[in-house]
Formats: C-alpha cells, structure tokens, sequence
C-alpha cells in the first residue's frame, strides 16, 4: 500500500511538472493518478456576492459585509481564482456551453424556458423545415407592455441528444467525453424540454442521483413536484413525465442542505485507494439551485439577518437570500470537509462558479452587483461576469488570481486536460483549456490563444435597461481584447473599455465610430455564420413608429451598416407562425419521442 502511495506521488509530481509547462498532456493516466472533479454551479449567484470578490472590487473587508461566505473566501484563498470569468445572461445557455465546451448560441439555447414554453415535441406538432422537435414554438413575454419594434427569435428547450426529433444532432457532453469518468449528476438540469423523454442526465451520460429538469424549485416539500410523472401537456408524446427525481431521503428538510448531503454520500462511497484500477476517478458535477428564487431559508438564517448590523452595505438587503447564500456557502464547506475527511482532497480538482450575474429585478431586489452594471438577463458586466474558482493542492496554485478574460466554454477543455485527455481531439469546441493559465496567470506565454467572445440574446425581456428604464430589447455583444461593444437589435450601439472602465460607466462609441462599427460587422459576421437565423430577432410587421415610448426611434442597424442583403429579416416570412395557427387541428407525433 505505502509502494501505491509513493507511486502515486511521483505520478502526481510528473503531472505537475506538465502543468506548469502549459502544454497538453498527451497520454491519459492510469486510474490511479486521474484526479477527480467535483465542480459546483451555482445559480443566479452575482460576482460581489461572495466576499473574497467584493473585497477585490471594492476594497470593503468581509467584516463590513452583509452576507456571509468565509467557505467560498477559503476556496478563493486556496486556489486560484478568475476575476473576470463570463457566463451567459440566463441559465440554460451557460448550461449548455460547459458542458459541451461551445458558445450557447451556436447550439440554439439562447435562453431559459419555463415549462409553459411551447415546443413541438410537447405539442407534438411536426417541425416546419429548419427546426427540430425541441424548438420553442414562441416566446412571448405578456408582461411587456410597450411597443415592439422587433419580434423574438426562438431557443431550444433541450441539448440535443442524438434523438429522432433531433434530426441528426447529438452535442457531446463532458460526461461522454471523459473516458474512463464516473460521472454523477445532482440538482438542477434544466436541459431537457422540462421532463421531456430522451433528454435527461442519463441520456447525456451521468448517473442521476437527484435531480429536477426545470428552472427553479421551492426549497421546501420539494420531493413531490421531482417526482411528479403526470404530463406538463395532453399531447406530449411520452407514456409519463421524467423531469427529475427526489432521490433518497437523507434526512434534510432544506433543499440546499440535502443536495449537498448527496454529493457528501458519493463522495465517501469513492474514498479510498483503487484496488488494481477497478475503482474509476469520478467527476461529480452538482447543481445548486441556490440561489435562485423563490427566496427561502430556514427561519434562524432569516432572524439572523433580518437584525444583523450591516445589513445594506451594497444595497444588500434581502435576508432569506443572504440565508439561502448562507446555507450554499455551508454545502462547499461540506464538501471540502468531505474531500479531506476520505482523504480525496489532494487528488481531486475542485471548481466553483456561478451560471449568470446576481438578480436585480424582482421586489424585493434579490441582490445588487454593484459596482457593476446591470445583472441577470442582460449583458452588461452584472449580467455575465461571475465567480469562477480552481483548488486543486498540487495542481491550481493557491492564493492567485488571474485577470485573463475567460468563459462557460473553457470548462470543457480544461477538465478533460486536467483528466490527462487530448483536448485537440474535441472538434467543433469554443472553449479552449485554462491549464496554461494556472502556471502562468498574465497570460505572458500566450498558452490560453482567446481574446475574442460573443453573447447573443434575441428576446424582448421585461428586464429594464437601465440606460432607459424600458425593457430590453434583443441585444448581442463582443468583447475584443479590452473592448465590449453592445448591439442593442433596436437601434443603439455601445463601446467600452473594460480594462479601463469595467463599471462600464462611459460609452465610447461616439469618440471612437470607427472602432465600434468594426466591432459591430465582427459580431455580425459571427451571427451570421454561426448562429441560426430562427435564433436571431425579426421584425415586427405590425409596429408602429408613432407609438415608439422611447426617447429614440427604432433603426435598423445591420440594414444601416451591413447593406439591404443582411438587414433584419420580416417575422412573416418565419414558417412558425403559420404553424401557430394550425396547431389546434394537429395530430401527436409519436416518432418525435425518441428512445
């Protein structure tokens, strides 16, 4: 046993060595030296939610704080942490993209569905040419009051699977990928059409444990609707709905607190030596669905912080959320504790992040990600920059911080290089693996090659823009090097410079024309090649200028810019809306189902 230790030291060291270089691990390693990954995402979690970000941004002490997040802050101080690490605005999109390594919108998630969406597999109506079966049929947001110049494109309610109504399409995901991977799945999935038959965890290679295939769930006497098999729709073409599982009962009445109770049990089941390569490395990914509304906590969290003194420092307000933060700031510290108590933890990686920037809108405001812009569902630095931190004793340098903008997609490659597995051999991937910038955080040797990332929303969202207090329109950003620039698809176009102005306080798109418009045919260029036109916004046939409620007309800027050819398309000329009108009379479709 001590001859296995030693060995698997000198392995480790070896690995090591190959990190620090910043090159690929050619070769996979044997099963005793594969670390383990336990990554844990977080939801609707703002970047100056956790206090080791806030400081750095701030330049407040913890101490002065209202929320309470000392296990985050140790994983920050024990690992290396990015400051400026994007995910989507919305869930579902950044979901997709770690787990296959590729922009969101190239796939088709383009936002977070509710289980009201319709698509044509849960209607069973037959796609129109161009979709497939988990297309939304439409996308309307009834909250939305004002005049629509622009009509939304639509999104995909599942990661394809390789079924039939995916007509082809099969996304690898990381749990496929990582060969010779244990792969567990807990907590929020939020992938597969809302219980759709086909498209759960288990399709998509992980072993369900406990989970819930929809966006938000209560955090008490949660069990009956993850186990609910009635369906969602009379027509949907399944025998019974498979949107999740409650799992065994561990004895947690908080959804947080049992969550983590799951990944601490898998954990321990795993502790120990591999006996001859028998026993696999894992990779555990567990899916809070903290800190997403609806905003409950146990009731001694909330005392807590209904009374505690720096309540509103930040415009930090809410205590059932700083509760709810409470309890998944203690689901890492579990975890760690159970990494070291199997003794795992110096031979596993384990990573944090957050799915999108902090919620603004609700009453009352769930958080504030001040002193950035913005928050949930749109694209300013609120909106998409988020935690991201590695620890991984004798891997991920401790105590750093890397400053090299990064995003959801770089997860892919960097754990299968960290699984010792050529990344060169993913085809079609975004992401690029953030290995290199462990040994080498500036990026100096120029090992992490991106310097180039796109957004893409095509919906009209009762989110106001806090530019005009309206809501937001359709909108796509790039961001080059230092420079962001912001198409709003209803007429407005804005260049910052984070480096220099990361609170994106001052547009520069009037002093520097020349550069926003070439950033804008860029981001064009991209959406056009890459992103399907169903996914883009269209133009409302019905809008009337006249009735335009904000202090700008609407101005058709890729019509203005990129010629009559690439101007935004009619919505009429869109095959789904003659399908709105046929759908009372369709018939179910029972090959739509898949296996």
């Amino acid at each position: 046993m001590k001859a296995i230790r030693n060995q698997q030291q000198i392995s480790l060291v070896l690995a090591l060595l190959g990190l620090c270089g910043g090159s690929l691990i050619a070769a996979e390693r044997t099963p005793a030296t594969k670390p383990n990954i336990v990554f844990i995402l977080a939801d609707d979690l703002g970047i100056v939610d956790v206090n080791a970000y806030a400081a750095r941004f701030t330049g407040a002490k913890p101490a002065q704080m209202f929320y309470e997040t000392p296990h985050l802050d140790r994983l920050v101080r024990e690992g290396t942490a990015f400051a400026q690490a994007y995910a989507c605005p919305l869930c579902s999109p950044t979901r997709s993209g770690i787990l296959t390594g590729r922009n969101a919108a190239r796939i088709g998630l383009t936002t977070a569905v509710g289980w009201t969406v319709r698509t044509f597999y849960n209607q069973a109506v037959p796609p129109p040419p161009g979709y497939i079966s988990q297309d939304a049929i439409e996308w309307p947001d009834p909250n939305i009051k004002i005049p629509q110049a622009l009509l939304n494109g639509t999104t995909l309610d599942a990661l394809p699977a390789g079924q039939p109504g995916d007509l082809g399409r099969d996304e690898v995901t990381i749990a496929e990928a990582l060969k010779g991977y244990e792969s567990a799945f807990i907590g929020k999935w939020h992938l597969g059409g809302h219980g759709s038959r086909g498209w759960q965890p288990h399709d998509q290679g992980f072993e369900e444990i406990a989970y819930f295939d929809e966006g938000s769930s209560p955090y008490f006497n949660w069990q009956p609707g993850w186990d609910n098999r009635k369906l969602l729709y009379p027509k949907m073409p399944q025998p019974e709905l498979l949107q999740g599982k409650s799992g065994d009962k561990l004895g947690h009445e908080y959804l947080t607190d049992e969550l983590t109770e799951h990944a601490v049990r898998f954990i321990r089941e795993h502790a120990g030596e591999p006996a001859d390569g028998a026993k696999k490395p894992f990779f555990l990914y567990l899916c809070h669905f903290a800190v997403h509304a609806p905003f409950q906590s146990p009731a001694d969290d909330i005392k807590h912080f209904e009374s505690k003194p720096t309540r509103g420092w930040n415009g930090h307000t809410n205590a059932p959320y700083a509760g709810m933060l409470k309890r998944l700031d203690d689901s890492v510290g579990r975890i760690m504790e159970a990494l070291a108590t199997s003794g795992l933890d110096t031979n596993t990686i384990m990573v944090f992040m957050s799915d999108n920037g902090g919620v603004t809108y609700t009453d009352p405001a769930a958080t504030c990600n001040a002193p950035f812009k913005g928050g949930k569902a749109l694209q300013f630095e609120g909106g998409i920059r988020v935690p991201l931190v590695f620890r991984a004793p004798g891997r991920v340098p401790a105590g750093q911080w890397c400053e090299v903008p990064v995003d959801y997609s770089d997860l892919f490659p960097t754990f299968l290089e960290l699984a010792g597995q050529k990344t060169s051999m993913q085809k079609n991937i975004d992401g690029r693996s953030l290995v290199p910038l462990f040994a080498d955080p500036a990026n100096k040797k120029r090992g992490y090659p991106r310097d180039t990332f796109y957004w893409h929303y095509p919906f009209n969202v009762i989110v106001k823009n806090p530019d005009d207090g309206q809501p937001a329109a359709p909108h796509s950003t790039i961001r080059e090097g230092d420079w962001k620039l912001m198409f709003d698809w209803s007429g407005v176009m804005k260049l910052y410079n984070i480096a220099k102005d990361p609170f994106e306080r001052d547009d520069l798109s009037a002093q520097q024309p020349e550069k926003a418009v070439r950033l804008f045919r860029k981001l064009n260029d991209w959406l056009d090649k890459n992103v399907a036109v169903k996914y883009l916004p269209a133009l409302n046939p019905d809008y009337d200028p006249a009735k335009e409620v904000r202090a700008r007309p609407f101005v058709d800027l890729r019509k203005q810019y990129l010629g009559d050819r690439r101007a935004i398309r009619r919505a009429d000329t869109d095959p789904r809306f003659e399908i709105l009108e046929r759908m009372k009379q369709a018939k179910p479709v029972p090959s739509l189902s898949g296996s």
